[in-house]
């Protein structure tokens, strides 16, 4: 076992190569899916998967960081940590659990602190069926010119109008709408996109190569932004199953000391959303039982991750914005999703280490819904 602080990195290419080793070492069978782009500093950029465990395994837990860029700070130093966590891999191996390690699911994202793919599109609302007619989200259609102002920053006028529009409609109503996820502007926040992405397809792929073949899948997506800073939520992450539902509460909730939250029901921090990621299990492994959260670590409030956001989308639709304020922009974006100090990684290992037990166990059978 490591230091946690070792386990987290401050580029995207130095958690890669960490994690690529960390991988090697422990004897992993290793396979880099290359994005078509490269990063920031001219990286080669790709969707690396290592398999911890027998591919015959019925028992399958996939572990997987970077789906919002971003965040892959966080869920990339838990993939570091845990291949280098002797117990933890004893305690899979000895249960007969497979553990298949996805990191940087949207590695351009990742290298250029963005949270959305090189398309401009929110992985997590691109899990659509494309044949058929898209959400239509309305109230983000009447916020997106106020979210992505002319000007940056935001003038004063442009604060009230927000404002205005959250005392008519509700805090909740705003950030269902801004987050939710829409399809209408390219430009904008949140944007689910109108076809397939790149790492939608791809993960696809690795899903079919790893995951077809097991009877039994859990997964766990490692997120940041949402909550308080440090606290990893656990958000039910699959169709609106009650069965699967149950299952992930006697997994993960730890008799009430750790909740599993939903979107369904409203227990969650996060909006209502479409297009999920996770939702990718039921069309490529359809033989499977699946179980599944999200581990939501906070970090900012939300105000303060969506003013980084706005800036974001702002600057990437002007590119002849001044590179310092560029540069400022991508340091705002990686600091609302990843805290860097020593006690926020701490607490962000500790949870995702429990959640990772919980998993296995629930896998093997030692804990069933009441």
């Amino acid at each position: 076992m490591i230091d946690p602080k070792e386990a987290f990195s401050g580029s995207y290419a130095r958690a890669r190569v960490r994690f690529l080793e960390g991988a090697a070492a422990a004897g992993m069978a290793i396979r880099s899916h290359n994005h078509p782009l490269v990063g920031r500093n001219g990286e080669t950029l790709a969707m690396d998967v290592a398999l911890d465990g027998s591919p015959e395994a019925d028992s399958l837990l996939i572990v997987s960081s970077g789906c919002h860029g971003a965040e892959g700070f966080c869920g990339s130093g838990v993939q570091v940590f845990a291949a280098h966590d002797a117990e933890w891999r004893e305690h899979a191996r000895t249960a007969g659990v497979a553990v298949l390690y996805i990191h940087a699911l949207n590695p351009h994202g990742f290298s250029w602190l963005r949270r959305v793919t090189h398309e401009n599109v929110d992985l997590n609302r691109n899990f659509q069926d494309f044949g058929q007619p898209l959400p239509v989200n309305s109230g983000y259609a009447e916020l997106h010119d106020l979210l992505l102002p002319t000007e940056w920053p935001p003038l004063p006028d442009n604060r009230v109008a927000l404002d205005a529009w959250m005392a008519e409609h509700g805090q909740e109503r705003f950030q269902a709408a801004v987050s939710g996820g829409q399809h209408a502007f390219a430009d904008g926040l949140f944007f689910g996109g109108t076809a397939p992405t790149w790492s939608n397809s791809t993960l696809r792929e690795v899903l079919r190569r790893h995951g077809q073949r097991a009877r039994r899948i859990a997964w766990i997506d490692l997120h940041t932004g949402l909550g308080p800073s440090g606290l990893g939520e656990r958000i039910f992450a699959s169709r609106n199953d009650p069965a699967a539902l149950a299952r992930a509460r006697a997994w993960w909730g730890g008799n009430g000391q750790t909740p599993v939250t939903s979107i369904y029901d409203g227990s969650s921090s996060s909006a209502l959303l479409t297009g999920l990621m996770w939702c990718s299990v039921f069309d490529e492994c359809p033989q499977a039982e699946y179980t599944g959260i999200a581990m939501e670590y906070g970090t900012l409030p939300f105000s303060g991750v969506l003013q980084a956001l706005r800036a974001d989308h702002w600057q990437h639709k002007h590119p002849e914005a001044p590179d310092a304020m560029r540069e400022a922009i991508r340091q705002q974006m990686k600091d609302a999703f990843y805290v860097d100090t020593d006690d926020w990684r701490a607490q962000v290992v500790v949870q995702a280490r429990q959640s990772l037990f919980q998993a296995v166990d629930g896998l093997r059978g030692s804990v069933s819904p009441t």
